[in-house]
């Protein structure tokens, strides 16, 4: 069995972030133990931030506190924002102004894997998907991918 040396770096859009907060079972907080095991790293974006704690300010302003603790311990980073080259080419791949800046900054970021539960934006776009050159799914879908990153040939 080989194991692989470097950490597979992965991206969390807004969604995926959320659903690691909300669900202590789900994809994706599995996949922010595996980040406080610091077997992957974990990134995310200003505009990710500047997102979930909208999100977080109308849903559950009781969780801010939790959130920042999370993201502590599955040290996630911070990418820069992507420069306007990368923003220009993703807002050519997505209608949505700051779904265009999360995938700009996740592609700035070179990561392996961008994690995310949106359908209509980034999951339903095939055009997007095809671009990319990193792959792009659902934190199950992430999970997986971790897996083989981790465990080649198993």
């Amino acid at each position: 069995m080989k194991v692989m040396t470097q950490k597979p770096e992965l991206f969390l859009d807004t969604s995926a972030l959320f659903a690691g907060l909300w669900s202590e079972s789900g994809g994706a907080r599995q996949l922010l133990k595996l980040g406080e095991l610091g077997l992957i790293g974990i990134q995310v974006s200003p505009q990710v931030l500047k997102e979930i704690e909208a999100v977080l300010r109308v849903k559950a302003p009781h969780t801010l506190g939790s959130l920042a603790l999370l993201m502590d311990r599955a040290q996630i980073r911070i990418a820069p924002s992507a420069p306007q080259k990368m923003l220009k080419r993703a807002n050519a791949l997505v209608r949505h102004p700051g779904d265009a800046r999360v995938i700009a900054d996740a592609w700035a970021a070179k990561v392996g894997f961008f994690a995310t539960l949106d359908k209509q934006h980034f999951l339903g776009n095939k055009v997007l998907r095809e671009s990319l050159p990193f792959q792009l799914g659902t934190p199950g879908d992430t999970l997986a991918w971790v897996r083989d990153q981790l465990l080649p040939g198993e």
